[in-house]
């Protein structure tokens, strides 16, 4: 056996599932809290720290100059953030979009993308530095307000945590997707989070209820319109979890001649224009949209897209109604508060737990800032009470440092001073002594010293800090609230729509067509109504069974022998070139079952049911429709036994008819309305089953199809009995399938 290199190290069996699960879960934790999920103090994901620490390393402040995007982005990598270019960069634009972030932290200049989905320029092209709320988050960072942490490369330090004095996290919102976990916070305005902090601050107990009077939903840069009720929000604030439906804002402009068109300004938050508009285009296309003529983008700067309706009889809230059930003019955005919090832990947060979180570390914030401040007021006050005693006796210091060899030691023995204020001393400038004037380092120490029982004071006192956090929440507020251009609500707050119907013939253009299902259960639908002539072409080996005269806007019901009822759209159905689709494609129906009916839906309508071992009921047609391609199940076929007939329940009298070719006919009233069920029994048999039922109006007499003719018995009493009685032979000429036809 080969030897091992000397520079294998040590081996260590293991099992392999152990070994991928330790590695796996390696993985997840670092996605999970370096790259997917915000903090919920300062809002950031490590990569969006870092580009701000490294632009304020920078001096980019907001009164500075602009610098190339592409010398922050070569800082970021290169100090903080050892990933990809393009990946930082993405961020830094997204930082700086107007239309993505509702307070942009990044001031941009040159190409930096916009609402049509278009990217933004390379980073070589475009400039950029801080805004005054990326100033706000890093307020502090010098004054030992956070904790600082090596940098990969173990050469410098950054901050684990922003100080954020502005509450970034719901004002700008968050997504991301990490292991097993994702989060997703729409922005929110800063003014309404401010007033919901000071709320917060002085009753700590408020119910979600509470805050959500103050904050009374999303805020999204893009505007819209908020649609939901206060009930909904309450809920998804409560839990951490939901979502809040958001509508394009609208007007209708009056042209000539009593013609309208409507112009949408705002379309919801996160929807790409340009696409938006090419999907509207397509449903046009595929005249799935028979209101509307026309669309054209007229967009400058602002949003302006133009609608035309077909007629200017057409409602303006039907139009937009079925705009907004098939296009991005509507969208749910998801709320999950998802965040890691003040110890790294991810969980989901209710908003009065992200409101506190942010109070908890402005506290943290406040206590350290004070007593890094009051530190370094101890060491000016040790270096003035240093020089009050070198103005004092300032022609011995002078004497004790031209004579001494160590004049160190004996000006600290001599004026008892400490090692500090020695060095102080002897550091001073000739030029300096002028300066040293009693009564202005007396001014200096008073201030100091009041300056310090202050702090002093307010560490001690925890209701002083929150007053003084309050007054903090007050200046952001005053600089960012709703009072501002930045801070004006944008989303208007509106009702949950009231139920608009909107017809069918909104969605789909009306047009005839003949629906054809062959056999084999091939189904298409060809333009215009066809004669049932037999001269319709099917696939080799299959032949035609269904033949519906309809309208696109129809819809078809579908019953199988399993029970089930399907729905299908007849706009949805394959055109008329080639033999069509199976059926199966369209719904979930089982291999080993078949298609019994296919009805052009009529609402309101009656339908009887029948299965194979002759029992059956009656059925509202309006009960049956589908929602899914699984179907509904209504008829509950017992063992052996499958569903065997549908037909329109449009009568007095039901005709039931077995494969023993006895016929049966009794009063519909004898017959159950149920919703779902097995049924009564229909007509006995000593063998075989039921072959079909009908039923009909007994004073027009009982139909039937024979050979290509109708015939009609009128003299119907000898077939007249009782239901679950065995019945007797038909007509003459009755059909020899056993069908009514």
């Amino acid at each position: 056996m080969a030897e091992l290199p000397a520079f294998a190290g040590e081996i260590r069996p293991a099992p392999l599932a152990d070994a991928l699960g330790e590695r796996y879960l390696s993985y997840a934790l670092s996605t999970i809290m370096a790259r997917s999920l915000p903090d919920v103090r300062d809002g950031l994901k490590p990569v969006h720290r870092r580009l701000l620490h490294a632009m304020r390393q920078l001096r980019l402040e907001p009164g500075q100059g602009y610098k190339k995007s592409a010398r922050v982005v070569g800082d970021v990598i290169g100090k903080f953030h050892p990933h990809g270019d393009q990946s930082v960069y993405d961020a830094l634009v997204r930082l700086a979009q107007d239309f993505a972030q509702r307070y942009p932290l990044v001031d941009g200049q040159g190409n930096f993308g916009n609402i049509d989905g278009d990217n933004a320029a390379a980073m070589r092209y475009t400039e950029a530095r801080l805004t005054p709320i990326a100033q706000a988050l890093l307020d502090g960072i010098d004054e030992d307000a956070v904790d600082l942490r090596f940098t990969y490369d173990g050469e410098g330090q950054e901050p684990v945590v922003l100080p954020a004095a502005f509450p970034n996290l719901l004002a700008n919102g968050a997504q991301g997707i990490a292991v097993g976990m994702a989060t997703s916070i729409p922005p929110h305005n800063a003014g309404e989070i401010c007033d919901a902090l000071l709320h917060l601050i002085k009753t700590p107990k408020s119910t979600i209820a509470k805050l959500v009077d103050f904050m009374p939903g999303p805020d999204f840069p893009t505007g819209g319109e908020l649609v939901d009720s206060r009930e909904t929000l309450v809920e998804a604030y409560s839990t951490g979890r939901g979502s809040f439906r958001v509508r394009a804002r609208w007007t209708q402009e009056k042209l000539k001649g009593g013609l309208w068109q409507i112009v949408v300004t705002e379309i919801p938050y996160q929807v790409q224009k340009s696409r938006l508009i090419e999907k509207i285009a397509e449903l046009m296309a595929a005249k799935k949209l028979a209101m509307l003529a026309d669309i054209r983008d007229e967009s400058t700067t602002d949003v302006r897209m133009v609608l035309e309706p077909k007629s200017r009889t057409v409602e303006p809230q039907v139009l937009m109604e079925s705009l907004f059930r098939q296009t991005d003019l509507e969208t749910r955005v998801p709320l999950n508060m998802n965040v890691l919090d003040a110890h790294s832990v991810p969980r989901v947060m209710n908003l009065r737990e992200v409101l506190q979180a942010f109070l908890d570390h402005r506290q943290e914030v406040l206590v350290r800032r004070s007593k890094f401040r009051l530190g370094e007021i101890d060491r000016r006050l040790e270096m003035l009470d240093g020089y009050l005693i070198a103005y004092l006796n300032l022609d011995a210091v002078i004497r004790i440092i031209r004579t001494e060899e160590e004049p160190k030691p004996v000006l600290m023995k001599r004026f008892k001073l400490t090692d500090n204020q020695a060095e102080a001393i002897l550091n001073m400038r000739l030029r300096s002594l002028r300066k040293l004037e009693e009564f202005e380092i007396k001014r200096e120490h008073a201030a100091l010293s009041k300056e310090r029982k202050e702090l002093k004071g307010l560490l001690a006192d925890e209701g002083r800090r929150w007053e003084a956090i309050a007054e903090e929440v007050r200046s952001i507020r005053e600089r960012f609230g709703k009072k501002t251009p930045l801070g004006k609500r944008r989303t208007e707050l509106g009702e949950p729509p009231s139920d608009v119907i909107v017809p069918l013939e909104a969605m789909v253009e009306r047009e005839d067509v003949t629906v054809l299902c062959s056999e084999k259960g091939w189904i298409r639908a060809v333009k215009g109504h066809l004669a049932d002539d037999g001269e319709t072409k099917y696939k080799d080996g299959d032949s035609g069974k269904f033949f519906l005269p309809c309208q696109t806007t129809d819809k078809l019901v579908v019953f199988a022998t399993d029970g089930k009822f399907y729905t299908l759209g007849v706009d949805k159905l394959p055109g008329g070139r080639g033999h069509g689709e199976p059926v199966r494609l369209m719904i979930d129906l089982a291999q080993d079952h078949d298609i019994v009916a296919v009805l052009v839906h009529k609402p309101g309508r009656k339908l009887i049911l029948a299965s194979s071992d002759g029992r059956g009921f009656i059925v509202e047609e309006d009960e049956v429709l589908a929602q899914t391609r699984a179907g509904k199940q209504v008829m509950m076929p017992s063992d052996g036994a499958r569903a065997a007939a549908c037909a329109p329940a449009a009568g007095n009298t039901v005709a039931v008819i077995g494969e023993n070719r006895k016929l049966l006919l009794f009063p519909v009233a004898e017959m159950p309305a149920l919703n779902r069920g097995r049924g009564v029994i229909l007509q006995k048999y000593r063998g075989g089953g039921l072959s079909d039922v009908k039923v009909f109006d007994r004073a027009e007499g009982l139909s039937w199809k024979a050979g290509g003719r109708t015939m009609t018995e009128t003299d119907l009493t000898p077939w007249i009995g009782q239901r679950a009685q065995a019945g007797r032979m038909p007509p003459r000429g009755f059909a020899r399938t056993n069908k009514f036809g």
